[in-house]
């Protein structure tokens, strides 16, 4: 038999952690700090023209300061339904409405909150080891396949070091991310 027949895609194993690196991002950029944060609307909806738009593609999102986000509505008609959207989004904010303009102070966070919130982070975080593992686990069953059909010992070697290397790197990015996340959210 052929090597090209035993090749592991490593690739596509990278890719998959990748993306399990991105939602993790993701969580946390929705994650409110107490400082604001762009990232923090993208979870909003807005119910526009019979359909339901990410903010973002009906308003401009800025932080003009650490403890403000302005929206700017870009058309007069969605203002109303931004206000509600943003509202409504759980996330604890009360829009002050200035023309196509919404203000969005964020307040600040108690203690309990913090430590809620690094509690969620940490869940974010485990959840993307499990992904990243579970993408381990089909590089590894790709091995004991490409065994069956043949692969050398040394090759099998080489693989699962490699792959072993790559979810190491990647939970160890994921570490990295959490303790900069439950930094940022308990910091005063």
């Amino acid at each position: 038999m052929s090597e090209e027949e035993f090749e592991i895609d490593i690739d596509d194993l990278e890719r998959r952690m990748e993306g399990a690196m991105t939602a993790l991002k993701s969580e946390f950029a929705s994650l409110r700090t107490g400082r604001a944060s762009a990232g923090m609307l993208d979870p909003v909806t807005v119910d526009a023209y019979g359909a339901q738009m990410p903010l973002n593609q009906c308003a401009t999102i800025n932080v003009p300061e650490p403890r403000m986000i302005t929206v700017n509505v870009w058309d007069k008609a969605l203002v109303g339904a931004v206000d509600k959207a943003i509202r409504n989004s759980g996330l604890g904010l009360n829009p002050v409405v200035e023309g196509t303009v919404l203000r969005l102070p964020i307040p600040e966070l108690n203690e309990e909150r913090r430590k809620e919130l690094s509690r969620v982070a940490a869940q974010y975080a485990e959840s993307a080891r499990v992904a990243v593992r579970n993408v381990r686990r089909d590089g590894m069953d790709q091995i004991k396949k490409a065994k069956s059909a043949g692969m050398s010992e040394d090759d099998q070697k080489i693989w699962h070091e490699e792959i072993q290397s790559l979810t190491d790197r990647y939970i160890k990015e994921i570490d990295k991310a959490l303790d900069a996340k439950q930094e940022e959210i308990m910091q005063v």
